[in-house]
């Protein structure tokens, strides 16, 4: 880092936490002499989650028995776009998530890809709502079996949500990845930046911010293994540094 590690992860997190870029650049203003501008502070942020997702995207974690996958709607320069994530429901560990710029099964399918991967064998259940390209997404990825003479995997518990409403767990994480991204500046770019705000914001929701429930974060239930510091976010630049 050219910059002081110190500044630009200080930078990241009043990011993700709700301050602005250009407000940022005042707040360095007067603990910094050499003061960066707000573009760059937005290239630090695309940067390092992309280089923290890295490590932790090959983690696995210590998940319960049941995943539940959903999908959030987006307009970015009058494209419709979608955010689909796949949250643990024991640890609320997004084990999962991409941004897209349709639901296909294929976009659907490297997301439940990789939460199978990174859950391994203890999935048992996968909840969704009731878009229609779920059963063949879960055939292809985690071994859903639709005839009645077939044993399955997994069950797929298929919940609408105009008739019984979709689990509040997930719900409370989008609630909050909404009120968040409205002012992202950079999300409404090029698609990659807000892939790359997106994939700041799942690691931010595991690693750092501690769940109001759980009075810790996800990561310490998904993996206890794994110890961070009090600077969180420098911790995992160094760790995905020293994993490349």
């Amino acid at each position: 880092m050219r910059n002081s590690p110190q500044k630009i992860t200080l930078s990241i997190d009043l990011f993700f936490r709700g301050v602005s870029t250009r407000k940022i650049q005042e707040h360095l203003q007067a603990f910094y002499p050499h003061n960066v501008d707000h573009s760059t502070i937005l290239r630090w942020i695309r940067k390092y989650s992309l280089i923290i997702s890295e490590f932790t995207d090959k983690l696995k974690i210590d998940s319960g028995i049941e995943l539940m996958s959903d999908e959030m709607e987006y307009h970015r320069l009058g494209e419709q776009n979608w955010f689909v994530d796949v949250m643990d429901t024991k640890t609320r560990f997004v084990v999962s998530s991409g941004y897209m710029k349709s639901r296909t099964i294929e976009k659907l399918s490297e997301v439940l890809r990789k939460a199978r991967i990174t859950t391994g064998d203890k999935v048992r259940v996968v909840t969704t709502d009731g878009l229609r390209g779920y059963p063949r997404v879960l055939k292809k990825t985690f071994g859903l079996k639709s005839h009645w003479n077939h044993k399955s995997k997994i069950i797929h518990n298929v919940v609408i949500a105009d008739e019984r409403g979709f689990n509040h767990k997930i719900e409370r994480l989008h609630n909050s990845i909404r009120e968040r991204t409205k002012i992202f500046r950079g999300f409404h770019g090029p698609i990659n930046s807000a892939s790359a705000i997106m994939k700041g914001y799942e690691i931010f929701y595991n690693f750092i911010r501690k769940h109001q429930a759980l009075k810790k974060c996800p990561y310490e239930l998904a993996i206890p293994s794994l110890t961070l510091g009090t600077n969180k976010w420098l911790d995992l630049i160094k760790l995905a540094k020293n994993g490349m």
